[in-house]
């Protein structure tokens, strides 16, 4: 029997890739608005609209990004944000934008769509225990889909793990930043119309969705903290990109985090109102990016040079190795991390009306409870700073995909409604 060539061999195994790359066309092909029902799935539909006439009612919308950053279909965007326009014009809105991350897209049937939905339902219910029916701001979805997975084959799509997370900036740096602006925009307006209760914006990022989102708004986040436009006559709480940002697990290094911490470290005081605008929660047990991602960032930086950074603002003492902090993950990075999050020992049953006041009250070195979770702060910061990098522990999160557990999204709706909920201006007494 004769032996095949290295050629022939070779070019069978780039076959065998070829047939195993995932799909690279769009999920959501049907632009119009659907009600989802027993009967109708609307899984070809961009904007959907679930549970229809209950208190666990919301809107989902679509927008899938490519490879390289460039939105798939630019009809699809304006087409959710067309329909947001249209209902913000009516009545307040709650926007939730969540970017998945490695091995997940936007087909239907994925874990993360099928997740997405479920905290949108209970977030629906919490405003409506909140507020009353006739202020209860309508909960929206916009879930971004890209290409988190380039091959289907189980085991061997862990080597592409450095290839999406070059894609995960691409598509954060390009179509994904255009899309949270307009979301923003429709939140603002909104707001310029004095509505009873204030529409607002949170965008959740996992893994290298949690990069994705980063690169999107990382310089937004330290314009808005500095907030330097004309005619400004006053230091007032720090401001954010929307109302909340919230990354999980994130595969990003600690070294594009650190400009941010620094800007905030450098500030010794905040008010007590000072709601959290960035929040970065990573499991202890997320093995992806506490040992998969610095072995491929030693090849990375192999040729670069870095220095030791050494910090002591507003008596905090700060210390580390570039090195370091470009080989590890911001949330694996000890030097960066500002709180813990662990189980309660004792449960305790969340109201979320008291969620702020317990947010307020919280110290440097003090731990506030939230139900089903204890933060803890670590004495890095100072009181009431609104970056959080908080190391979880793994009965929250138990690896690097388990972001949807019961303790933790509890914690994110606290985050949530901390951040979203009306409060008063330190500045001039009016509501915020």
């Amino acid at each position: 029997m004769q032996t095949p060539s290295p050629g022939l061999l070779l070019a069978a195994l780039l076959a065998m890739l070829l047939s195993a790359c995932a799909s690279n066309d769009i999920y959501r092909s049907n632009f119009d608005n659907c009600v989802v029902t027993a009967q109708e799935k609307c899984e070809s539909h961009t904007i959907q609209q679930h549970n229809v006439g209950s208190d666990s009612e919301y809107l989902l919308g679509f927008v899938e990004i490519d490879d390289q950053g460039q939105l798939r279909n630019r009809a699809q965007m304006q087409a959710v944000l067309d329909e947001l326009y249209a209902l913000a014009s009516r009545e307040s809105v709650l926007i939730n934008v969540f970017v998945h991350g490695w091995h997940h897209s936007a087909k239907p049937g994925d874990s993360n769509v099928e997740s997405f939905k479920a905290s949108l339902a209970e977030l629906s219910r919490v405003e409506h225990q909140l507020h009353p029916e006739k202020t209860a701001r309508r909960v929206v979805g916009v879930y971004v889909g890209w290409r988190g997975e380039s091959i289907d084959v189980p085991w061997i799509n862990n080597i592409t793990f450095w290839d999406r997370k070059n894609t995960a900036h691409e598509v954060g740096y390009l179509g994904m930043a255009e899309l949270l602006l307009k979301l923003e925009e429709i939140r603002n307006v909104k707001n310029t119309q004095e509505p009873p209760v204030k529409s607002r914006l949170v965008i959740l990022g996992h893994s290298f969705g949690g990069a994705a989102v980063y690169s999107a708004t990382a310089q937004i986040l330290a314009d808005r903290f500095i907030n330097s436009r004309s005619g400004k006559n006053y230091i007032g709480d720090a401001e954010g990109f929307g109302d909340l940002v919230v990354l999980l697990n994130p595969a990003f290094e600690a070294l594009k985090y650190a400009p941010l911490y620094d800007l905030a470290q450098a500030r010794c005081s905040y008010f007590e109102e000072q709601a959290p605008r960035l929040v970065i929660l990573t499991s202890e047990a997320d093995y992806a990016t506490k040992y998969a991602f610095p072995a491929g960032r030693v090849f990375s930086t192999f040729f670069e040079t870095h220095g030791t950074i050494e910090r002591n603002d507003c008596g905090k003492p700060l210390a580390y190795s570039e090195g370091a902090a470009d080989r590890s993950t911001a949330g694996h990075f000890k030097p960066l991390q500002s709180h813990e999050l662990r189980p309660a020992e004792k449960i305790r049953e969340l109201d979320y009306r008291n969620v702020q006041k317990i947010w307020k009250k919280q110290q440097t070195k003090g731990v506030a409870q939230f139900g089903s979770t204890r933060l803890s702060s670590l004495d890095h910061t100072v009181e009431h700073n609104p970056y959080l990098n908080v190391r979880v522990d793994k009965q929250l999160i138990k690896d690097h995909n388990d972001v949807f557990g019961k303790e933790i999204m509890e914690f994110i709706r606290t985050l949530i409604v901390v951040s979203t909920g009306e409060r008063e201006s330190v500045t001039a007494g009016e509501t915020k």
